[in-house]
């Protein structure tokens, strides 16, 4: 797979909570250097971003409910309101994962419909599920109700959990949703390796802080 190519499915990621605006800058610098899909990072960020990145094919990527999902949908849904009027083009919410083991699916199936409806027609809408925390049978679950509820993507991880993506976790996820949603691989993919495995398995977008590695074939030290 080519640079550029592997670029344009990677959301550049910013989400650690010393995150100043001088990295933001560097962030979105290095996203037009490279023409990756978007830069992801937290709310507060969002309006900067958009400012910098005006006009370019990079879009601006916001991380709702995040990172633990226990909001209620009320807040979720004003927060990706939020999010949009400040310029973001896509939503990455994080599910109620206590929810879900309660089995409580129809609250889960809700909840995020909620944000699905608050970015309806303004901004792509993804789905992390948590793999880390979640079993087989749960992840199939969570898939299934992302889907019902009208996303556009399911997600596997905040990479701020016990755990990030594995190629095993992206194939079941495409396994379930089939071809017609995105799979986004998140968290612990720092090398071009990962990348490709992760691709390989099914994924179609990436989020990685270590992209500028990943697309140079290099290995980097990030811990997320």
């Amino acid at each position: 797979m080519d640079k550029k190519t592997l670029a344009k499915m990677i959301d550049h990621t910013a989400l650690k909570a010393d995150t100043k605006e001088a990295a933001i800058r560097e962030l979105c610098k290095e996203a037009l250097e490279y023409n990756f899909a978007s830069v992801c990072i937290n709310p507060a960020n969002v309006k900067l971003a958009s400012e910098l990145l005006k006009g370019s094919d990079v879009k601006v990527c916001t991380v709702i409910g995040f990172p633990l999902g226990a909001n209620t949908s009320a807040v979720k849904a004003f927060e990706t309101e939020d999010a949009i009027k400040n310029g973001a083009n896509e939503v990455d919410m994080v599910i109620n994962i206590g929810k879900l083991k309660d089995k409580d699916y129809d609250y889960v199936r809700e909840d995020i419909k909620s944000v699905v409806n608050a970015a309806k027609g303004k901004a792509l809408t993804k789905v992390i599920i948590e793999t880390c925390l979640l079993t087989d049978e749960e992840k199939v679950m969570a898939c299934k109700l992302s889907k019902e509820a009208g996303a556009n993507f399911v997600k596997t991880s905040t990479g701020f959990s016990t755990g990030g993506a594995t190629p095993e976790d992206v194939k079941l996820m495409r396994e379930t949703v089939g071809a017609e949603m995105g799979v986004k691989a998140s968290g612990g993919v720092r090398s071009q390796e990962d990348a490709i495995k992760v691709v390989e398995a099914g994924a179609n977008r990436i989020g990685a802080s270590a992209s500028i590695a990943i697309c140079e074939g290099q290995k980097s030290n990030s811990t997320y």
